[in-house]
């Protein structure tokens, strides 16, 4: 399970150190691609397989279904982490994200997420103060 927020920076040759609590279960491969509110999704590669294959079974009659698979699939960028955990984020994709130096590595359970530093600091400021205040059921059967 991917949990916690890590502060690795990117190399001036777009290479990002994975967290060590991480490194394990991406040992065996991983997938980057593009994610929600201009972040990186890292998917262990059997994760993502398993999110490819609930993905296929949207309707191939719905244009959001395939505007959504289109962006999701074609931004995706498999990799196995080098001997020191490093991976390489592919330029687009370090564009997409907003991504220069600072990042945050965010743990989301099945997948961490990839920001840049500021915009996860400014996104957390904006949703903590929502999430402290959540006073109805979110997920439903959670609480």
């Amino acid at each position: 399970m991917f949990l916690g927020t890590h502060s690795p920076r990117l190399d001036e040759k777009g290479r990002l150190i994975l967290p060590a609590r991480f490194r394990e279960q991406l040992a065996a491969g991983l997938v980057v691609t593009r994610g929600q509110e201009r972040c990186l999704y890292v998917f262990p590669i059997r994760g993502f397989e398993e999110m490819q294959r609930k993905l296929q079974q949207a309707p191939m009659t719905s244009k959001q279904a395939r505007d959504f698979l289109r962006v999701f699939l074609s931004g995706a960028y498999d990799e196995v982490p080098d001997k020191q955990g490093r991976i390489t984020l592919p330029a687009k994709l370090r564009a997409y994200a907003g991504l220069e130096r600072d990042v945050a590595v965010v743990g989301m359970g099945d997948r961490a997420e990839i920001w840049d530093a500021a915009a996860w600091d400014a996104y957390l400021e904006e949703k903590e103060e929502v999430f402290a205040d959540t006073h109805e059921e979110v997920v439903p059967g959670l609480f």
